[in-house]
């Protein structure tokens, strides 16, 4: 079918070029990627991607061509491999988020370095190819987002990588294998059937499986277009009376996509992504940089941080259902509790990869700060990445009353982390699975990655 909205992401995805790609797209996309290595790195530490890893090595019989994070000496299945790193890459909840609120790279970069390793010697994909594969995924991420008002909050139904992070990892990878137009309208279809995940799992250690699923199941709706499976043609369209994509939205109004080259601006260009500085939800970085303004005017104020001068914490947060979580007793539920990490940066002046382990979380000093903990949620203070604010005020049992509010943190794509920022939380995550030089010739290959002839180097 021509003229239709599937059609035109059909169209676009073959049609992109290199040339289409800014330097300002280029730029802030190589800082993704790098970011999403090294995040994918440190999660390879974690119980949960050991899980996973084991799972994948056990039940299946794989055709070891694919890397994995932080195991020099295991390969796996491609898909197998997409799988478990994306499994790393959200282990920690420390992947990059974009607005409308979704987790970009974890869903599209380990399907891509998977398939690198997959093709042949002579077809395998430069470092530009592979720059523009990823760009294809991350477009057709946030134009499906754009499709529904929905998307644009803190969501409540449904994990969204889950779901358009499914359709940009068959997306990314339909691009690199260099699909046809018809066989990328099929890999979308298919990739919508496998797509979907409840928001009652986060906090959970069957979180970061989203992020997992959805780069293993669009490479793997990728290989079956190729391969001559078919799909509902219109499955981006809204059609009356027979859901396609339009069944994980209330209200779903889609717009084609137009074509790349001089009159499209990718969705990149006009909006950064947001970093994270600790391994936490998104919205944890509001009152964590609220929580950390109001210690110091403490320290200011009483010499030094004693908990037993206050009275009560008043915390002025949206209404979020699955991250308002008083008293959590696990690394996951405490990295989505608005109380936990607010109370740690008081308590500890900083939060890192130490403050979700079980003895920090189980502190008595830091159970009588949840206990002081009052939550409230302001008219004004809405779900919604782009429009929420952070507050934190000490009421003291002297009268007097403290106060600290964040509308913009640090590593939000309103306050980008600096070059030296990314490049340290970078150096920092790689270093608990690889050696100094490895690091650095990591760093060189991705800033360099235009310029790469085989990108399975990588």
């Amino acid at each position: 079918p021509e003229d239709t909205v599937t059609s035109s992401f059909a169209s676009f995805i073959p049609a992109a070029r290199p040339e289409h790609l800014s330097s300002t797209v280029q730029h802030r996309s190589k800082r993704m990627i790098l970011d999403s290595i090294g995040v994918g790195l440190v999660g390879s530490t974690t119980r949960v991607f050991d899980i996973a890893l084991r799972y994948c090595r056990e039940l299946y019989s794989p055709v070891a061509v694919s890397s994995v994070y932080g195991k020099p000496g295991v390969k796996l299945s491609p898909t197998l491999a997409a799988f478990t790193n994306g499994v790393a890459t959200h282990s920690m909840d420390f992947d990059d988020t974009w607005h409308p609120a979704t987790h970009p790279s974890g869903a599209v970069l380990p399907a891509l370095l998977a398939a690198s390793q997959m093709l042949p010697p002579g077809t395998k994909p430069s470092g530009m190819d592979f720059l523009l594969a990823f760009n294809v995924g991350l477009e057709v991420q946030g134009r499906l987002m754009h499709f529904s008002t929905e998307a644009h909050d803190i969501p409540k139904r449904f994990h969204p990588p889950s779901v358009v992070g499914t359709m940009g990892s068959a997306a990314a990878t339909a691009k690199l294998l260099s699909l046809s137009r018809a066989q990328c309208s099929h890999a979308l279809g298919i990739a919508a059937s496998l797509a979907g995940a409840p928001m009652a799992n986060a906090a959970t250690q069957a979180k970061p499986l989203h992020i997992g699923n959805a780069t293993r199941l669009g490479f793997e709706a990728a290989l079956l277009a190729a391969r001559g499976m078919e799909a509902n043609p219109f499955i981006l369209d809204d059609i009356p009376g027979c859901s396609g994509f339009s069944a994980f939205y209330g209200v779903y109004q889609p717009k084609p996509l137009s074509a790349p080259g001089d009159h499209h601006e990718f969705l990149l260009e006009k909006q950064d992504i947001a970093f994270k500085r600790f391994p936490a939800h998104l919205g944890m970085h509001w009152v964590v940089d609220a929580a950390l303004s109001v210690r110091n005017l403490f320290v200011n104020y009483a010499g030094s941080f004693s908990p037993a001068l206050i009275r009560t914490i008043v915390l002025k947060i949206p209404v979020s259902k699955y991250i308002n979580r008083p008293f959590p007793s696990s690394e996951h539920q405490a990295r989505h509790s608005f109380q936990f990490n607010a109370c740690a940066a008081l308590l500890d002046g900083e939060v890192g990869l130490g403050s979700f382990t079980e003895s920090s979380i189980q502190r008595q000093e830091l159970r009588e700060l949840l206990d002081k903990v009052v939550v409230e949620h302001p008219e004004d203070n809405v779900a919604n990445f782009d429009k929420m604010y952070g507050e934190v005020a000490l009421l003291l049992h002297s009268g007097d009353v403290l106060t600290g509010k964040c509308d913009t943190f640090y590593g939000h794509w309103r306050k980008p982390l600096s070059k030296e920022s990314l490049l340290k939380k970078f150096r920092s995550n790689a270093s608990h699975v690889l050696p100094e030089e490895k690091i650095e010739t990591i760093i060189a290959m991705v800033d360099n990655l235009e310029n790469l002839s085989d990108s399975s180097q990588l």
